[in-house]
């Protein structure tokens, strides 16, 4: 069953903020403005909703959140939906989505990042609909080094349907920017060395890895696995005959949490259809005696596929778009790994 690919946008197409997770409170308002300002200068026009501007953990009460995304989905006047951010409790929204009614209108690009995976990886398994995981709306007007796309060049297909990026020389290792003080920033402080690694492995050797791709925060994804919003046993059956690359990254848990949620994935079923595990830079810190490292390596050290860590998923910038249900190709080698995905 092939995967279904929203239309590329179009100068004059609506995109719709809102927040399914964590709202933006007054202090942010600024950030709003230069996010809108950028994607109005792009040729959007920007449409942002109600459940967006609380400081609270989570933007609106539940039905309202979950009316709110259903709507911009199926409106075919929306053409993308990007989230201000992630947030925490996304998850209360899942049994509120009519997932059908989602399948059955026109596709539309849904992006976003950590807590957004709760959301796209579950539609991606559902309905066969692509989902961007990547920049959020207040990350957007970031430059980024080169060999990077930004979400909104692979949404328009600027960068046609077929994409090569390259891992950073850099990444950003002081934390994230603050957006109450500078609400103007658009560059990265790339600061610290990017280290990819074949786990166990040459990562130089050469090597090439196709699979469908689906993925996302191991600390949201990993809830979802008993559910049918985590069948990605059932979605490599139905969508992904040629395999599939798991790509995930964790966020803030401590690592004896992390292999856990590791485990819960493999005994889940989720990398019995696997031709490679991609692991991003973890924004979370290693314990003294058991690093993120270790705890990748202890959940999936023995799977006998390849398994690299240290790319540009996730939390920490820069940080490569990854579509989800797109045909994912990663290559390794002596002049290093290049990372291409098709939307086929």
């Amino acid at each position: 069953m092939p995967i279904r690919y929203p239309a590329p946008l179009r100068p004059g197409d609506r995109v719709a903020v809102t927040a399914p997770s964590t709202g933006m409170g007054p202090r942010f308002e600024p950030r709003l403005e230069v996010c809108r300002r950028h994607l109005e200068r792009l040729g959007y026009e920007v449409v942002f909703g109600e459940c967006l501007r609380s400081g609270d953990v989570v933007s609106a009460p539940a039905a309202a959140r979950a009316e709110e995304l259903q709507r911009f989905l199926t409106d075919p006047t929306i053409r993308a939906v990007v989230p201000p951010w992630g947030g925490e409790l996304a998850i209360d929204l899942l049994e509120r989505l009519d997932l059908d009614a989602i399948a059955a209108a026109e596709p539309t690009w849904l992006v976003g990042y950590s807590d957004l995976a709760t959301l796209m990886l579950p539609i991606t398994v559902a309905t066969g609909i692509a989902t961007l995981h990547g920049s959020n709306f207040a990350d957007t007007p970031f430059r980024l080094p080169e060999g990077f796309i930004p979400w909104t060049s692979i949404a328009s297909g600027a960068v046609s349907t077929e994409f090569e990026q390259r891992p950073s020389t850099l990444f950003q290792g002081s934390g994230f920017a603050d957006f109450a003080e500078h609400p103007e920033l658009d560059e990265y402080v790339l600061d610290t060395p990017t280290a990819v690694a074949l786990l166990d492995g040459d990562i130089t050797a050469e090597r090439e890895i196709t699979g469908r791709l689906i993925g996302g925060c191991l600390e949201v994804v990993s809830m979802l696995p008993g559910s049918r919003f985590g069948d990605v046993p059932g979605f490599a059956a139905r969508h992904a005959p040629e395999g599939l690359l798991v790509f995930l990254e964790v966020a803030e848990e401590n690592p004896y949490a992390a292999a856990r949620m590791f485990m819960h994935l493999r005994l889940a079923g989720w990398f019995e259809h696997a031709n490679a595990v991609l692991i991003g830079r973890p924004a979370a810190k290693d314990h003294d005696e058991f690093s993120q490292l270790d705890a990748v390596r202890f959940a999936l050290g023995d799977l006998g596929i390849p398994v690299i860590t240290g790319l540009d998923i996730g939390h920490i910038a820069p940080q490569w778009p990854i579509v989800n249900g797109a045909l994912g190709t990663i290559r390794t080698g002596p002049e290093g790994v290049r990372f291409s995905q098709r939307l086929a």
